[in-house]
């Protein structure tokens, strides 16, 4: 698992005080290695403060800057940190605004800023000149020689692979960590000095999560403090790391002291999103440059306490807002996209089987919404209870107030009779409560649904989530088929919330309170007879395990291709106050075993919308075999 922890400082400062901020520097730094950084990046020109102006012209600023750079290699012997720091550097008869790159003593590299900004209120062409074109040049200072300068360069110990730019860089139409990331760089440095204005702020954080995003990289930036001069401008000291468009850490502006944030960085997250996106480094309009790849090793990788958020949940927004959006938005896609296969056959009729139950409860409501878009009436929605041996008075009297409620074509049809009949002609014992003895059941719901659809010129919809598909929790030819199959892309986790939102905006209240009771019923498919009470016997998270856990193990193996050792160590630092080890290894070993062994259920799915960024369909974007072995996936 190759985390590793970086950091983005922001020092007090003077303007022009190169010993004052040398110190603070050194403090940052400090304060980095407790928390066991093993990158940090200052703001542009921190070794001298951005705002020297024309005194930048002073060669004694100049000779200050320099030696203070040799007295932070110095200071960096033996300290197991990549520091980034602003510096000028005199060469070639111009001024170059750099980072220089520095590491155990030694200066790795010095890159320049690519793009000098000279337009309202910046004016560094004054000063420095453009680096953009700067490419394996070396550069020889008082205390080291043959240093590599220049935008070419990524440094690199093998997996982790560091390229800086600066400021305005980002702000360009092409940002030099396009090309960077496209070379193979998956973490970028911005040392910077954005000035704040009203407004500014928002746009500088979309800056750096959408470059984080589209490079497929991490992306630190560092911006100068308030300490810098206020002749014209304020700076906030904005800090911010982002990994592939997620914010993971922010500071709060306008502090006064020296200040540090850090965070892990995942890289085999960042490396597996670039092994799947094939478009990554297919760019007609780039023409690859010859990179120098200047290498070191760390020595310890330690990160220190594993502070990085991990969610129990990552299907489910934890902003509630943003959750009720993402809701929002999935019932319109599930709507729209049933809209469009009824308007693609003709049909004016919808049947879906009703249990009391969550899945086949959304069902019906994405159904109804699909109606009222189309203007058909609610009467053309034929909702269909099947009573089985199992089906409690809760559910089926919640199936029938739901559907009465919303004005469906309610019928009913008792299972029982003709499971009874399926029994003695196959020969099995009614009294044996095994696997076929639930699937004559499932099996038998489902060739009413199909039958009465093909009577009624209607659509039979499909029930089944996303979870029960990865888990193969469905009946073959059961429940596992229908014409149209509205949450097949929808986890078990986030149904719920669907429901909750349609039961909190959409519907009645006398809706809504059937829908609470739904939510609070245990799931189950109520294929074993319930217990003398009436209750439900049969709990499906006793047998396959708790859903959460599932679509936790689901979200990391596909969308992030995590290994399960990896998805093992992150569900114990999410479910830490919920499950032992044991028992998370205990239904990961059961989630991949039952992933391998049911795929050919998937393989015979009917058509569905992908409504987020995983989905199991044969057709869209998992293509497995069905006989895989799950051997190799075993801990």
């Amino acid at each position: 698992m190759n985390f590793i922890r970086i950091g983005s400082a922001c020092p007090v400062t003077k303007v022009s005080d190169v010993n004052f901020n040398l110190e603070n520097i050194k403090i940052c730094i400090n304060k980095a290695l407790e928390d066991k950084c093993k990158i940090l990046v200052f703001p542009e020109l921190s070794i001298t403060s951005y705002t020297c102006s024309d005194l930048f012209l002073q060669k004694q600023l100049l000779d200050k800057s320099e030696d203070a750079i040799n007295d932070l290699c110095n200071y960096s012997k033996g300290k197991d940190i990549l520091i980034a720091v602003g510096a000028p550097l005199y060469y070639d008869s111009q001024l170059f605004n750099c980072a220089y790159i520095i590491l155990n003593g030694k200066i790795l590299g010095i890159i320049p800023k690519s793009y000098i900004p000279n337009y309202s209120e910046f004016y560094e062409k004054r000063w420095f000149s453009e680096g953009l074109n700067i490419i394996n040049e070396y550069v020889d200072l008082k205390f080291q020689c043959s240093i590599p300068f220049g935008t070419d360069i990524i440094f690199s110990d093998g997996t982790y692979k560091v390229a800086f730019e600066i400021c305005e860089d980002l702000w360009v139409g092409i940002p030099p960590s396009s090309y960077l990331s496209l070379a193979g760089a998956n973490i970028i440095c911005n040392l910077s000095a954005s000035n704040e204005l009203v407004s500014k702020y928002n746009y500088r954080k979309d800056l750096v999560l959408s470059q984080s995003a589209r490079s497929l990289c991490s992306y630190i930036y560092s911006s100068s403090g308030v300490h810098e001069s206020t002749t014209d401008l304020l700076f906030s000291g904005h800090l911010l790391i982002a990994e592939n468009g997620n914010l993971l850490k922010e500071n709060h502006r306008f502090q006064r002291d020296n200040e540090i944030i850090s965070s892990i960085i995942d890289i085999d997250r960042l490396e597996n999103e670039r092994l799947k996106n094939t478009s990554f480094k297919k760019n007609p309009y780039f023409k690859e440059v010859k990179l120098r790849e200047v290498n070191f090793n760390f020595e310890d990788l330690s990160y220190g306490v594993f502070d990085r958020y991990v969610a129990k949940h990552p299907f489910v927004p934890s902003n509630e807002a943003e959750r009720e959006e993402r809701c929002k938005e999935i019932f319109n896609i599930q709507a729209s996209a049933l809209a469009k296969r009824l308007e693609h056959t003709g049909l004016k009729k919808a049947v879906v089987g009703i249990s009391g139950g969550l899945d086949s409860t959304l069902a019906l409501l994405v159904i109804i919404k699909t109606f009222d878009l189309l203007k058909i009436p609610k009467k053309n929605i034929i909702t269909i209870t099947m009573p089985g041996f199992g089906t409690t008075d809760r559910t089926y009297n919640n199936a029938l107030d739901l559907c009465n409620h919303l004005g469906t074509d309610l019928r009913e049809i008792n299972i029982v009779p003709a499971c009874l009949q399926h029994f003695k002609d196959i020969g099995h014992e009614t009294n044996i409560h095994d696997v076929t003895y639930e699937n004559v059941q499932a099996r038998e719901r489902t060739q009413i649904l199909m039958d009465i659809a093909n009577k009624e010129g209607g659509l039979l919809i499909g029930t089944g989530d996303l979870s029960e598909l990865a888990l193969g929790w469905c009946t073959y030819n059961g429940d596992h088929m229908s014409m149209y199959s509205v949450n097949c892309s929808i986890p078990k986790t986030l149904v719920r919330y669907l429901v909750r939102y349609v039961a909190d905006f959409e519907v009645a209240k006398e809706i809504s309170d059937t829908l609470i009771d739904i939510l609070e019923t245990p799931v189950s498919p109520e294929l074993l007879p319930k217990d003398k009470d009436g209750n439900i016997v049969q709990k499906t998270e006793d047998v396959v395990g708790p859903y959460e856990l599932h679509d936790f193990f689901l979200y990391h193996f596909i969308r992030q291709g995590a290994t399960p050792s990896k998805i093992l160590f992150l569900a114990k630092e999410a479910f830490k106050d919920c499950y032992t080890e044991e028992t998370i290894k205990l239904w990961l070993d059961k989630f991949i075993k039952r992933f391998f062994t049911q795929q050919f259920k998937r393989s015979a799915l009917p058509d569905g919308p992908k409504v987020g960024t995983i989905s199991l369909s044969p057709r869209g974007d998992l293509r497995m075999p069905s006989d895989a072995s799950f051997n190799s996936w075993m801990i």
